[in-house]
């Protein structure tokens, strides 16, 4: 099933109680670690994407910077993941952003939530050094942030492997498409197994986004 999302108004500011984020489903290591970080009441985009991402859907979210979508999809994908110890070269998840960051931004939301589950987080990026990159993914990872360029030069050197990848998530994929990347972007979503579970964020799900859909 694939789900469109566009936030509104938070249900408390209609009469409806928030749900907590036990509520959607979430674990309770989760639920604590954004507790301890004064994190106590989901964003729209949020208490909508968490529990269908749980269930394994697709999921379009549509919503600008801000609106939450880190946690929106990181919560969901960090609970769904086996904890079983990384493949070296083959990451479990993986999120592609359009800027390097970006990407740091969603790796220091969500290593520390993902450390506290017995889960390795890495990100690749250019102007970075490749060898550390290259280390990381040695070592396993379980959660991949990328920029495609990067991913790709890691893919070609047979540093990275997609094929065990089963979640995948395009974050601003509105600005990927600006910023050229559509060719990029597909080809690395080709390298991924065709049953993984994948989610799309994006200010707008027209124009080339539609492309990515």
């Amino acid at each position: 099933m694939t789900v469109a999302l566009d936030p509104g108004t938070l249900p408390g500011d209609i009469g409806v109680p928030m749900p907590t984020f036990a509520d959607l489903g979430l674990p309770r290591p989760l639920v604590e670690a954004l507790a301890a970080a004064g994190i106590d009441t989901p964003f729209p985009i949020q208490a909508a994407c968490i529990p269908d991402v749980l269930a394994g859907r697709h999921v379009l979210g549509r919503g600008k910077t801000g609106s939450g979508k880190t946690l929106a999809f990181g919560l969901p994908l960090l609970a769904r993941l086996p904890r079983a110890a990384a493949t070296p070269k083959r990451p479990s998840c993986l999120i592609l952003v359009p800027t390097r960051e970006l990407a740091l931004q969603v790796h220091d939301v969500l290593e520390p939530l993902g450390r506290g589950l017995g889960l390795r987080t890495a990100v690749v990026i250019g102007q970075a050094s490749m060898a550390k990159q290259v280390s990381a993914l040695r070592g396993g990872v379980h959660v991949l942030v990328a920029t495609p360029g990067r991913l790709r030069d890691l893919i070609r050197q047979g540093a990275c492997d997609l094929r065990d990848v089963e979640i995948t998530v395009l974050d601003e994929a509105d600005q990927m498409a600006d910023m050229g990347f559509l060719r990029e972007v597909t080809d690395i979503l080709d390298r991924t197994p065709g049953h993984a579970q994948r989610l799309l964020f994006s200010a707008t799900l027209d124009e080339d986004v539609t492309v990515l859909v």
